[in-house]
Formats: C-alpha cells, structure tokens, sequence
C-alpha cells in the first residue's frame, strides 16, 4: 500500500514538475534567454520535483559508525559528478578567444603611450634609412650622375588601417553589441532591438549620436529598456574617434529591409 502511494506520489510530483518546467522554457523563450538557459530551467523545476518526491520516500535505516562515513563519501562523489557532468554540458568559455580580444582593444591604446610611439618612429627611421641606402646603392651604380630623387613620404602606422567597414564589424565583436542586439538571427537578449536593417532608418551622423549620447534616441517599443539606461554611456570614453566612425560606417551597411528593426525616434 505504502509502495503505490510512493508510485503516485512520484507520477503526480513528476507531472507537476515537468509542466512547470515546460511553463518556465516557455517563458524564457518569448523573453529572449538563450536555449542554455531555457535547460537550465527546465532542469531546476525536475529538480524540485525530485526534492518533493523524496520527502515523501521511505525513511532509511539509520547509519553510524564506519557506515555512515561510507555513505557520506559515497553521497558527496554521486553529487560530485552529477555537478560535473551538468557543469560540462554547458557552453565553455575560451579564454584563449576572450585574450584575443583584449589584445585587440589594448592595441590601438598602446599606439598611443610613450613606448607606442617610440616603436613607430623607431619603424619609420629603418624603413627611411632603408630607402636612403637603396638610393645611395643607385647613385653609386650610376656613376654618381645627376638624378632627380623623389621624397617618398612613409605613411605614420594608423592602427585601424584596412577595410573601415571591416573594422567597425571587427568593433561590434569586440565592444560585444551583440549582447544586447540581435544581427543576423544572432546574439541578443531583448535590451536593445535588432539592428539587420538599421542603415536604412539612421543616417550615420544620427549613429554616431546615437553611440556617443545614448538618450538621444530610442528605439519604438523599447521603452522601459530606455527609462533604465540599458545601453551604455561609455563609448565615447572607451572608444576612439576612428574606431566609432569605423562602427557607424559597419552599421551604415546594414540594410536588410526583410527584417524588421524598430523606427528610432529623435529624444533630444
């Protein structure tokens, strides 16, 4: 009698406990979480069924001694590896790619520092002596005759030389945009909207505002995220100016009209 009413009671709790779980993924996914999470919920909610249904489980025989040791040891691995395992399961961190990133940002400020700019004169000097033994070589072979010699001028090193639309992409990755705004089906968890086709409702003047003075638009529907300040006012004491104009010229070229990005409206 007792084991049917450990039967039921497993069968209703787990019942409970699987339609709870269904209720919390559900919600997680009309509000943005990540399909990881979404399991993750979902396992909470079957893990405080278990917990109710053990409390209605039959009570052990008590241990002592040696046993109790055993058995406390045998818990804590069981429990141990459940938390690994589970623990494993979910998306890892590279710290390998997360270093990259850092030495990009660090990058362009270390051009900047005293040392930064020594290197780059050091590297223009060789390059400029280079040339000069180059032309000396070429004088010597021509009998030293009169020869017009064009000053070359060697271009200072940019740090943001390439592609500008390449590197504003480049500056999305790094800034991590996509934390808060969904581009291509990816990233994104509701703070800001989506940005496939925001080139074709802000020109770049109205971009670059946008990231340096981020009340001073907000986009349709999105108020709540905007009375609590979710984007940031640091780009402009994070960033450089070439690297915003290389952000703004990326998001310029996104004009996917078949995704809808809400109209932005000028605050102040």
């Amino acid at each position: 009698m007792a084991q049917q009413g450990l039967v039921g009671s497993i069968m209703k709790k787990g019942i409970i406990g699987i339609i709870i779980g269904v209720i919390l993924v559900v919600v997680a996914k009309l509000t943005g979480f990540p399909f990881v999470f979404q399991v993750m919920f979902f396992s909470y909610a079957m893990l405080g069924a278990l917990v109710f249904i053990l409390l209605d489980a039959p009570t052990m025989n008590r241990l002592e001694g040696p046993k109790a040791a055993i058995g406390l040891v045998v818990f804590y691995i069981v429990l141990s590896v459940i938390f690994t395992a589970g623990a494993s399961g979910l998306p890892q961190y590279d710290p390998e790619v997360e270093k990259g990133k850092i030495d990009k940002l660090l990058k362009a400020r270390k051009a900047r520092t005293q040392k930064g700019k020594a290197d780059e004169l050091i590297a223009r000097a060789k390059a400029l002596d280079e040339r000069a033994i180059a032309i000396d070589k070429k004088l010597n072979s021509l009998g030293g005759g009169n020869i017009e010699v064009v000053e070359e001028v060697v271009p200072a090193a940019s740090g943001a030389g390439g592609d500008i639309v390449a590197l504003g992409k480049e500056q999305w990755e790094l800034q991590e945009c996509y934390n808060c705004h969904k581009l291509g089906g990816e990233g994104g968890k509701k703070r800001g909207p989506v940005m496939d086709n925001i080139g074709s409702l802000m020109t770049p003047e109205q971009l670059k505002e946008k990231i340096l003075d981020p009340k001073s638009w907000m986009a349709e529907g999105f108020d709540k995220q905007y009375k609590k300040g979710k984007m940031p006012d640091k780009y402009k004491d994070l960033m450089f100016d070439e690297e915003i104009d290389a952000l703004v010229a990326y998001l310029a070229t996104l004009k996917n009209t078949s995704v809808e990005t809400p109209k932005p409206i000028k605050m102040n």
